[in-house]
């Protein structure tokens, strides 16, 4: 197998596997869970920016309002995608979850049109739209908007747009990110020990493992995508990210027994076809262009 095909689908099954992670931290409160997973998360990238001895990007980024003011908004926004994904985990909305992540590649390009000035493809406008037609019908239906879904795409969505143009790379701005969030993480589990309803340490030995591994959880995913994403293809790395939602789905169906009412299916098969439609545009465009790309390179 292609290295990077192994570390980007690795990356996406881990990610897919997640909610198995943070179910296994049900009796600690979600909010002390994403606080521990900062913390943690953020030691284990200082040992390895300190295992690749490189330090000027830290010293330049701080000197720079524009990259901390960048590295500030996208960490609010993993910081809220975090936060609603491990609380939705443990309430019971693994299905959501997923449906938030089918809808999130639809999200990019919607929010690459309106905030970049893409143009918007006849057949990415014809999926967007049926998935704006099943975000509707799955509203009317159940009569309340999927705010878990609609939240999650939004905010990776408006994330990826963010880190798109940000100079920094993956294990960087994650540091970065992580760093700025450190402080406020690590205040409110000091308050919480001081109020007596801290977790760590005054739980089982099996979740004072867990919340310490959180920050490897989260760290070795991202650095397989980073891998994975320097060595394959886009339309690739496009297709293969459908593995994470899948995984998440089926464990929410099959493992932890959601529901899943067929209006609640129909509104999953619409987004489907969507995501189908908007895949093999993808592909189509991809190798429809490649002969130009090859004589430019040429």
């Amino acid at each position: 197998m292609n290295k990077g095909l192994f570390y980007a689908a690795g990356a996406y099954i881990l990610w897919g596997l997640l909610p198995v992670y943070w179910k296994a931290l049900s009796a600690v409160s979600p909010a002390q869970i994403l606080a521990h997973r900062v913390v943690w998360a953020l030691l284990v990238a200082l040992v390895l920016v300190v295992g690749r001895g490189k330090w000027r990007w830290l010293a330049e980024a701080a000197r720079s309002p524009r990259t901390l003011l960048t590295f500030l908004a996208t960490a609010t926004l993993i910081s809220v995608n975090w936060g609603i994904y491990i609380w939705a985990v443990n309430s019971g909305h693994v299905v959501e979850t997923s449906l938030g992540y089918f809808i999130n590649p639809l999200v990019s390009v919607l929010l690459g049109v309106v905030m970049l000035g893409e143009r918007l493809r006849f057949a990415q406008g014809i999926a967007i739209g049926l998935a704006a037609a099943a975000v509707i019908y799955l509203t009317v239906q159940y009569g309340t908007l999927p705010w878990i879904s609609l939240t999650l795409a939004f905010s990776f969505g408006l994330y990826g747009l963010l880190r798109k143009t940000a100079k920094l790379d993956s294990l960087e701005g994650f540091s970065l990110e992580t760093l700025l969030l450190f402080v406020p993480a690590l205040g409110f589990l000091l308050l919480r020990e001081q109020q007596g309803q801290g977790a760590f340490l005054h739980t089982s030995l099996q979740d004072n493992l867990l919340l310490m591994g959180s920050g490897i959880a989260t760290a070795v995913p991202l650095l397989l995508f980073a891998g994975g994403a320097r060595r394959i293809r886009l339309s690739t790395l496009g297709l293969l990210q459908y593995i994470a939602p899948t995984l998440q789905f089926l464990l929410g169906v099959l493992v932890y027994g959601e529901a899943l009412s067929s209006a609640r299916l129909f509104g999953f098969v619409m987004i489907w076809l969507a995501l189908v439609i908007y895949s093999a545009e993808g592909l189509w465009q991809n190798r429809s262009t490649a002969p130009q790309r090859l004589r430019a390179e040429g």
